[in-house]
């Protein structure tokens, strides 16, 4: 029975993957047994900071939120990753330096996790599987200055309606304290938000 389960939620990667781009059955072969099925509870990091970042994973359920704190320990949510999707500390995988964003399980988590070192050696032999990279690395970038523009260029209400339409539905998984870290106001602004 786990295995089948396993075969089900491999072949979702698969899916995910494709997604960004098509890979060929022969890359596949050798992409999915990096793969190894994990779980992280509520409250769980997948990694934290000052760590080095060895591993990245598939979402397959449940939500991570990225975020960061000030000397002062306040934390500011900087994404959310929510089924599907990659979640990993780019930056630390990319330049083999300490991590400086957490990332916490704000639910139960369902995952496939694998090695980053070993993923990115297949792009030398398996260029289908290295456009797969080129295409998430543009597609995270481009999400990345967007935030950035909307945090300056909109009001708060307007953040607010594009995180609803960024993420439906996760109102009800995440508690108001992290959806207005991650919109930059305090719960209290939120709060009047939603009363309007």
């Amino acid at each position: 029975m786990l295995q089948f389960l396993l075969t089900i939620t491999l072949a979702t990667l698969k899916q995910f993957l494709d997604t960004l781009s098509p890979i060929s059955e022969v890359t596949w072969q050798q992409v999915e047994p990096l793969f190894t099925q994990t779980t992280l509870k509520k409250g769980d990091y997948f990694v934290e900071e000052g760590q080095l970042a060895t591993q990245f994973a598939f979402v397959q359920s449940g939500v991570i939120r990225g975020f960061y704190r000030d000397q002062h320990g306040t934390e500011y949510n900087k994404h959310f990753f929510v089924a599907p999707s990659i979640a990993g500390s780019y930056t630390s995988l990319i330049t083999g330096k300490p991590n400086q964003i957490s990332q916490q399980a704000l639910t139960d988590c369902q995952l496939l996790e694998a090695n980053y070192q070993s993923f990115t050696a297949l792009y030398d032999t398996c260029p289908d599987l290295e456009r797969v990279g080129r295409r998430f690395a543009e597609r995270y970038f481009v999400e990345k200055e967007q935030k950035e523009i909307q945090i300056v260029l909109l009001d708060a209400e307007s953040r607010y309606r594009l995180f609803q339409q960024l993420y439906p539905g996760l109102e009800q998984q995440i508690t108001q304290y992290h959806i207005a870290s991650y919109l930059g106001i305090t719960p209290t602004q939120l709060s009047r938000i939603r009363k309007k």
